[in-house]
């Protein structure tokens, strides 16, 4: 919050980056609409980092949505796997609150029951407890959202009890180490994301590909960008922002707001956007722009339909 006043007010920035995690997110809304400085999300997914009910609103993202996210993620455990009884289990903050109401709302509407809702902590180095409690309930699926250390916790707590039981997450686990923290079991996660990198890209993502590795000679391979999702949505955010600021002519807050809202295209690293902004409609991405991944050596892959 320090950190954001001090770059709007101090250093005069036009467009505020940034926002990790959903808490440190919605602690920025308020300032971004108070001073009136476009902010735009690239990672955390947050309902209500865009939806915020400001009535000036100077908050946009490009990236998943948790209420659009928790939709997908309950279809495709019905539809992939069979779902009926799901438990949850998700992380004791603010990012877990959003996806149980929407997880609920995902249920409900499908007249589902859920085997019940278990918090885990980013401390956490156990977790059998609250997974024993979902098992004893009847849980014949796992709903889970949680950052890379809890959720490796949960696939070695499921380890420890051998309870083989699909998991169904959210995009937590693509943020780090999370194959080799989680052990060799780490595949049996299906997450979501919205851009994968692979052997196979498009043009764009091909060259976006080549300049990381020359910027960054680590890369050696495609295990080696991790996340993708945190690539691609910082690109496109970042080129949307230019358009809206070559739109407004200006780098005064209220009329790149405007900016935004007057882009008609841009062929993105993610898909070609067209009109992604509008007064009510502050999210570029939506429900056709996530696919299912796992793990496979140490590398993020998309599941095949």
């Amino acid at each position: 919050m320090l950190a954001a006043r001090e770059l709007i007010q101090r250093e005069k920035v036009t467009v505020l980056f940034g926002g990790l995690d959903t808490p440190v997110s919605l602690a920025i809304v308020p300032l971004a609409n108070q001073l009136k400085v476009p902010f735009m999300g690239v990672w955390a997914a947050g309902t209500g980092i865009t939806r915020n009910g400001a009535k000036d609103n100077y908050v946009f993202r490009v990236s998943a949505v948790d209420e659009l996210v928790d939709e997908a993620l309950v279809d495709y455990g019905v539809k992939q796997q069979g779902m009926q009884k799901p438990g949850m289990i998700l992380v004791n903050n603010p990012w877990g609150e959003s996806n149980e109401a929407g997880f609920r709302a995902a249920l409900e509407k499908r007249g589902m029951p859920y085997a019940g809702i278990e918090r885990i902590e980013d401390s956490d180095l156990d977790v059998v407890p609250q997974l024993t409690r979902l098992k004893r309930a009847g849980a014949d699926a796992l709903l889970m959202v949680g950052n890379v250390g809890p959720s490796a916790q949960v696939v070695k707590s499921l380890d420890r009890m051998g309870w083989d039981v699909p998991v169904i997450s959210h995009w937590g686990p693509a943020g780090g180490r999370f194959s080799e923290l989680a052990g060799p079991n780490a595949s049996r996660v299906h997450f979501i994301q919205t851009y994968v990198f692979g052997e196979q890209n498009s043009a764009k993502g091909d060259a976006v590909m080549a300049a990381l590795k020359q910027r960054y000679p680590e890369i050696k391979s495609l295990a080696d960008v991790t996340p993708a999702v945190g690539i691609a949505n910082a690109y496109d955010g970042m080129h949307l922002a230019a358009l809206a600021i070559e739109k407004a002519g200006s780098v005064k807050g209220s009329e790149v707001r405007d900016g935004f809202y007057a882009i008609e295209q841009y062929d993105g690293l993610i898909k070609p956007y067209r009109k992604p902004f509008s007064p009510d409609q502050h999210d570029a991405l939506g429900p056709d722009d996530y696919l299912f991944t796992q793990f496979v050596d140490g590398q993020i892959v998309p599941l095949q339909p």
